[in-house]
């Protein structure tokens, strides 16, 4: 982010930079640093047609079903990670925590390099960070939610919900989605699960402000950062870092 992005905590579409396959090997985020990529996978499903499809053409417009999408949100991961590790994709091997938290195999791989995905629809939202966990959450910019008052009454904390009352109507479903983005990113960044866990820390509510943790129960919010994403195709979405500092660098993977 330049120094103005990263005070209104806001990655904008034009600072995400192309990169194209064949992927190099990458250099990995510094302390304090996010590396966020974007992927469109319908895009680049012509690139995966040995992989897919055994060698068999796919039409260009063919929407991938959702076996395929999981294995390219995995082939494409991998292929990620194994760029920063410096080794084939294929090589890398991945653990789940007890709660589900994906993570390096620490068995096979000396490295602290953490990482967070997110899925919406055929596009994919990919942080990764050094030695800090990281979580991202993605959503269509455009979402509604159908009881946003009633929601936030119900899984959010007493003064995010009292809060989101006082929005005006027409921003409300705005600073909703804004605030679940980033609840998802910090709770995919803690580890511990979304039950009974969103209620527990309070994220700003204000739109117009740079978000940011303002209470948590189980840690100290000054330790948190966070920024909201905007790829500029219709989706939104929001990083948390476990670090009182944020730097972004935004990427997008596009076919050769």
């Amino acid at each position: 982010m330049t120094e103005k992005n990263a005070q209104d905590g806001l990655v904008r579409p034009e600072e995400f930079s192309t990169c194209r396959m064949p992927l190099r090997e990458l250099a990995q985020p510094r302390p304090g640093q996010a590396h966020l990529w974007y992927l469109n996978l319908g895009d680049l499903a012509l690139s995966l047609r040995q992989a897919l499809g055994g060698g068999a053409d796919l039409p260009e417009q063919q929407a991938l079903s959702v076996e395929q999408l999981k294995f390219a949100r995995r082939f494409y991961l991998k292929l990620l990670l194994g760029a920063y590790l410096g080794i084939p994709g294929k090589s890398v091997k991945i653990n789940r925590s007890r709660r589900g938290k994906p993570a390096l195999d620490v068995s096979e791989h000396r490295s602290d390099l953490q990482f967070s995905m997110a899925k919406s629809e055929n596009r994919v939202l990919i942080g990764f960070s050094r030695a800090s966990t990281i979580g991202v959450d993605l959503e269509p910019a455009g979402r509604h939610a159908h009881d946003p008052s009633g929601i936030a009454q119900r899984y959010f904390s007493t003064a995010e919900a009292r809060s989101l009352k006082r929005i005006a109507p027409g921003r409300l479903d705005e600073a909703f989605l804004r605030v679940w983005a980033c609840k998802e990113s910090v709770v995919k960044a803690s580890g511990q699960g979304i039950a009974n866990q969103f209620c527990r820390f309070t994220v700003g509510t204000d739109p117009d402000q740079p978000p940011a943790i303002v209470e948590f129960e189980l840690d100290d919010p000054a330790q948190w950062s966070l920024a909201m994403v905007k790829a500029g195709d219709g989706f939104m979405g929001a990083v948390a870092l476990h670090h009182p500092q944020l730097e972004v660098q935004a990427f997008k993977l596009t076919p050769v």
